[in-house]
């Protein structure tokens, strides 16, 4: 998949110069925000290793959906450069009932950042756009095991250790850089449609539970590393 990235910007690169060459420079403007489904494609599998253990079917390995917003506005005193934010976040479970006990496993998965997005300028009625987001990125992990009816008391058996019902929640949190390309195509001047992907890379950061503990020894491939399928409807305005 990140050959797949980098065969697409060197491809983008190639139609640029060519459009430009017979075309000519249009320098482009505008700004807008919308809705961003995303598609990724994490790597579950140190967490499908320790599922099997327990009975529970396996988090999918095919990716999982992500909701969130963005937005950008070209910057005119640097032409054909815009720059924006995003944020996004989604989550997978497997759950089902294991002899007396209800579980649970559920995977989460944000980031959020700064984009920054250079639009090649001589293409027109489209807007093909290499980039990149500059932030920070979440990865949690939920574990849940309970044979209770919860009422008040029973609830406060948990902490006096005379239940075996498990509520832990293990999270990361990293800084992100993830290189980008999107195609944004206007419906009109109001409207545009996007698709484009990019490869979040996720570095720093500990492994903590709960009540922010360190945790040893978890699987180095276990990370927020991921690529990424990006769409979104805009609403701005739209000069190409």
């Amino acid at each position: 998949m990140k050959r797949l990235l980098v065969l697409m910007i060197m491809s983008f690169s190639l139609i640029f110069a060519q459009e430009n060459a017979e075309v000519g420079w249009v320098a482009r403007f505008g700004l807008a925000g919308g809705i961003n489904p995303v598609y990724l494609f994490p790597n579950v599998d140190p967490v499908n290793e320790q599922i099997k253990n327990v009975g529970l079917n396996e988090l999918s390995k095919s990716g999982m959906i992500a909701w969130g917003g963005s937005g950008y506005a070209y910057i005119m005193f640097v032409e054909n450069l815009r720059i924006g934010g995003i944020g996004l976040s989604g989550s997978m479970n497997t759950s089902g009932k294991v002899g007396e006990f209800d579980k649970e496993v559920k995977y989460g998965y944000g980031m959020g950042g700064l984009t920054i997005e250079y639009t090649f300028p001589s293409l027109h009625r489209v807007a093909i756009s290499v980039g990149g987001i500059i932030g920070m990125t979440s990865t949690e992990i939920e574990i849940y095991q309970s044979s209770m009816n919860y009422n008040w008391e029973n609830l406060w058996q948990k902490v006096n250790n005379k239940t075996q019902e498990v509520s832990d929640k293990l999270t990361k949190t990293s800084y992100l850089i993830a290189p980008t390309v999107n195609f944004d195509i206007p419906l009109n001047r109001f409207i545009a449609f996007r698709l484009g992907a990019g490869y979040s890379f996720g570095f720093g950061g500990d492994w903590e539970i709960n009540n922010h503990k360190n945790i040893e020894g978890v699987p180095s491939d276990l990370n927020s590393n991921t690529f990424f399928i990006q769409t979104g409807i805009y609403l701005g305005f739209f000069s190409y």
